[in-house]
Formats: C-alpha cells, sequence, structure tokens
C-alpha cells in the first residue's frame, strides 16, 4: 500500500481528516510513467558535435555493426582507429549510407615511431597512403603519435627528431587537405614508456612545425592524468588545437563518472571558439552505452 492510501484510509477513519493529506502524495500517485527514451535523439546535443569512438563503443559488436549502433544513436559522427584492419570502401559506403562523418581515424598506431630516425622515410611513406584513405572516407584529419622511448636518445633529441618528420610531411597534408593531430598521451595509467606526454611539450612541437595542418590532438583525459589545469592548458596552446577527446578519469569512462567536471571544460572550448567535432574516446561504464550517451547529453546541457 502506497504511503499516501494509508494517509487517506486513517483520516477516512477519523472523520473529517481527509484534508490533511499532502496534495504531493496525491499528485505522486497520478504521475504518469516515464516517457521513454528516444535513442535516436541521444547523440542530437545542444552544444557540441560529438563522434563516438567506434573502437571502444560497442566493442563486442563486429565493426560494421558498430556502426550502424552510432547512427541509430543519433551521432552525427564516429572516431576510427587504425584503418589498416577495415574494409575501408565498405566503411565509406555504410557512413555515406547512414550520414555519419568520420570526423578523425589514426594514421598508425605506435610504429612506425617518429622519433626513431630510422623510421623517417617509412612515415612519410605512410602519411602518404593515409591520405588516400582520408579522401575515401571524406575524413581531413588523421591522428599520429610521437612513438615510444627510443634506445640511446634523450627526450629532447626525440622531440627534435618528431619536429622534423611532421615538417617533412606538413607539405604533403597541406597538399592533401588533411590535418595530422598529434596526440600526446599519459605515463601513469596508460602508456607507460611513450616519449611525449602532456599538451605543453606537443604545441612547442607543433609550433615548431609551424603548418596550419599540423596540430595537437587535446585527449583531455591524458591530458588530466599527466597535468590537469584543462582550461588553462587549452587556453594556452589554443592556437595549436586541433581536434578534442574526452573521458572521464580514474577509469576513462563517460562524464560524470571522475573528477572532471566536463560542463565548464565544454564552455571554455566554446569561449576559446572551438566548433569542430569533440571525440568520446571512452569506454561505457559497465558496457553501458545508452547510458554513456544519456550522460554525455546530460553533460553538453548543463553549460
Amino acid at each position: 500500500m502506497s504511503p499516501s492510501r494509508r494517509l487517506f484510509l486513517g483520516a477516512s477513519a477519523t472523520g473529517a481528516a481527509a484534508a490533511v493529506v499532502p496534495a504531493s502524495l496525491l499528485a505522486e500517485e497520478k504521475k504518469p510513467a516515464e516517457e521513454p527514451i528516444d535513442i535516436s535523439s541521444l547523440g542530437k546535443t545542444k552544444n557540441t558535435k560529438f563522434a563516438v569512438n567506434v573502437e571502444m563503443w560497442w566493442s563486442k559488436l563486429p565493426f560494421m555493426e558498430r556502426l550502424v549502433k552510432a547512427a541509430e544513436f543519433g551521432f552525427p559522427a564516429v572516431e576510427i582507429w587504425p584503418y589498416q584492419n577495415k574494409d575501408v570502401p565498405a566503411v565509406a559506403k555504410l557512413c555515406k549510407e547512414k550520414k555519419i562523418d568520420i570526423a578523425q581515424f589514426s594514421a598508425w598506431g605506435f610504429e612506425p615511431g617518429m622519433n626513431n630516425p630510422a623510421n623517417e622515410e617509412k612515415c612519410v611513406k605512410q602519411i602518404e597512403e593515409a591520405c588516400g584513405i582520408a579522401h575515401q572516407w571524406s575524413c581531413n584529419k588523421m591522428c599520429v603519435v610521437a612513438g615510444n622511448n627510443q634506445k640511446g636518445m634523450t627526450k629532447e633529441e626525440m622531440h627534435a627528431q618528431v619536429t622534423k618528420v611532421l615538417k617533412r610531411v606538413a607539405p604533403i597534408a597541406e597538399r592533401e587537405k588533411v590535418m595530422l593531430i598529434l596526440e600526446p598521451m599519459n605515463g601513469r595509467v596508460d602508456h607507460p614508456g611513450h616519449c611525449l606526454y602532456g599538451t605543453e611539450d606537443a604545441v612547442k612541437i607543433c609550433r615548431a612545425v609551424s603548418s596550419p595542418m599540423v596540430k595537437v590532438l587535446f585527449d583531455l583525459y591524458h591530458a588530466q592524468i599527466a597535468e590537469g589545469d584543462l582550461c588553462g592548458h587549452l587556453k594556452d596552446g589554443v592556437d595549436q588545437l586541433g581536434y578534442v577527446q574526452i573521458a572521464d578519469h580514474p577509469g576513462r569512462n563517460e562524464p560524470g563518472t571522475g573528477e572532471i567536471y566536463y560542463p565548464r571544460v565544454m564552455r571554455q572550448l566554446k569561449e576559446l571558439g572551438y566548433t569542430g567535432y569533440v571525440g568520446l574516446e571512452l569506454v561505457p561504464k559497465d558496457g553501458n552505452s545508452l547510458a554513456a550517451a544519456l550522460a554525455v547529453k546530460q553533460m553538453d546541457a548543463a553549460w
């Protein structure tokens, strides 16, 4: 028996006390059931354009089905990691049919490391090839990483080599109109042994390259672990801001599950003039993609 029902019966037994039943309780009994969630509206957000990472979301499904899921959730774009294990024409066809963009993909993983002089020519060839994939996917950004530590090289020497390679491939990126976005990592949790941590060094490298088509991928999950002060570092490096990814910390799950107050960070991005896609490179907590998408939508509406 509900609380309001018990109050009503008790009041009737004493005669005239029915009027003391709180109106709020009576209204609660008549409250209609919650409206079902329109899944197709979850990716349609008010303030930000999100690109869902289909390597981390719906990971138990075959890859092509993940693209379908992204469209079903209403996301306007997706992120993809390596293209080498994908059916490139099939991905292009499906994304066109579902009207979803590919916001960015990985030109390569950790090899060939740009920080290794022995890989320089291979890196140049890899960028040429990846630009061809970008055109097939109608994509204008692709992620590059600096590489793992090289024996016998200091951090300064490795960063100098990364700068040298990026200067060599910048004319290719400019000619092909495909932006290379350099991603710094974190070493405390995910990538021990990498040579580029924190956005400050990545910004220095890209400033030295000085190309409109070589910029920094601000992965704010990595940045929080490596350096913190997300709004401050975004402001300091805004001239090299090429792309943004988010995930909360700890856990690398959706916003609201960790320590980062993303409504404030997203507002900072807008104040800085960033209007591009924001990548959801995160793992839905407990595998619940519906809850993760809802959390992202609520976070976006909170500022």
